[in-house]
């Protein structure tokens, strides 16, 4: 399962480089990056709910199997139409969410199967965490430097057949695994969209894992418009692709020393005190960013960052999987895929009017600033300490 994890996420982390790269290409404006990634997010914001009850309803592997395969024929699109057409940018929106559509999923349902796994292979569910979450920060430290390499070595279209190709082969090695599944039926009178909403429900009725969801909403609008804009924006003007995928890799590998070091730092810390040092580590590296340091001081902060970043997944996963019923998870989970679809879907287009407006710096300080205010009150919510206890145990 992780061998198809990290060749799903080398292949996203791919696309989260080469889309608002050929954007700001296409146009030579940040703004353009800006309503590609909002654009492109609605699928996935629209779908999530639904896609978490197919998950429950069908069954985690053979939901990622199909997904991962499907995503892999839809990204041939885009080189093969900008190889009979000239690519612009309303183009290139339109085939980026056809993509979206179908490749909307896939990390949902392995998360989901996670626990299942876990206990035929008579592990930990921290440790499991841990694992699968270095996992996807190690593919997503390598997929930018990949396609940085790919940009520069063979042009930013034929970079996509790469990516396809690295989503079919994830789909092929989810087909061996056999883990038992917790499912849930659907009642006759039950439809997609009802099934769905009972995600909703059991989320409100945890007030602990509604509060840590609030934080990954403060990332996605706040934190990831300064890796799919701000930084692109500032590198793109210095014609340097190889020092955004340089840093954004660097981000991303400390944050599998961090994933990695979730289990042990269980062992020592409540995982409330693991929430706030996450938030706020995060928060307090942006700042100096923000400063458009050297690119060594950049790169410097920004392991540090994702190193912070690290611990934040499997934690998140491991609250989720102990206070959710098992047969619900997938829905739950659905909807923080929901919140990293629509949270960019709102700001993206803000940042890049902002960029595009003031300039990188200015935007950057301010979106540093306000990652710091919600991080500081959201992680003394009084409701912090309920992450602390497990209702579900697998």
């Amino acid at each position: 399962m992780q061998i198809s994890s990290i060749l799903s996420v080398m292949s996203g982390s791919m696309v989260f480089m080469a889309f608002p790269w050929l954007a700001i290409q296409l146009t030579g404006s940040a703004t353009s990056a800006g309503i590609l990634v909002s654009i492109t997010a609605i699928p996935g914001l629209v779908l999530a709910p639904v896609m978490g009850s197919i998950i429950d309803k069908f069954g985690r592997r053979i939901t990622g199997i199909w997904i991962e395969i499907l995503t892999g024929v839809v990204t041939l699109l885009i080189p093969f139409v900008a190889n009979i057409w000239v690519m612009t940018l309303p183009l290139l929106i339109i085939l980026g969410t056809i993509r979206s559509t179908v490749a909307s999923g896939s990390g949902t349902a392995r998360k989901s199967y996670v626990p299942d796994v876990a206990r035929v292979a008579k592990m930990p569910l921290e440790r499991a965490n841990s694992i699968q979450e270095a996992v996807f920060a190690s593919g997503f430290a390598i997929g930018p430097a990949i396609a940085a390499f790919c940009i520069g070595w063979m042009g930013i279209y034929n970079t996509f057949y790469v990516v396809s190709a690295l989503c079919v082969v994830s789909g092929l090695f989810m087909i061996p695994i056999k883990a038992h599944e917790h499912k849930e039926d659907h009642e006759a009178e039950k439809n997609l969209f009802k099934f769905a909403l009972e995600g909703f429900t059991i989320l409100f009725k945890t007030p602990s894992v509604f509060i840590m969801l609030a934080g990954i909403m403060t990332l996605a609008m706040i934190y990831l418009p300064t890796e799919m804009i701000v930084l692109p924006a500032y590198f793109n003007s210095t014609d340097n692709p190889q020092g955004l995928g340089l840093l954004l890799s660097a981000m991303a590998g400390a944050s599998v020393f961090g994933a990695l070091a979730f289990e042990r730092l269980a062992r020592k810390f409540k995982y409330s005190t693991i929430f706030r040092i996450a938030m706020l580590g995060i928060a307090g590296c942006m700042i100096p960013m923000s400063f458009l340091l050297p690119y060594a001081a950049m790169i410097f902060f920004g392991f540090i960052l994702g190193a912070a970043w690290g611990p934040l997944m499997p934690l998140l996963n491991t609250v989720i999987q102990r206070k959710i019923p098992p047969s619900m998870r997938g829905r739950v989970f659905s909807l923080e895929m929901v919140i990293w679809s629509g949270g960019p879907m709102i700001s993206m287009i803000f940042a890049g009017v902002a960029v595009d407006a003031f300039g990188v710096q200015p935007v950057y300080m301010v979106l540093a600033g306000v990652v710091t205010l919600a991080g500081i009150l959201i992680t003394f919510s009084k409701y912090m300490k309920e992450i602390n206890t497990a209702d579900f145990a697998d």
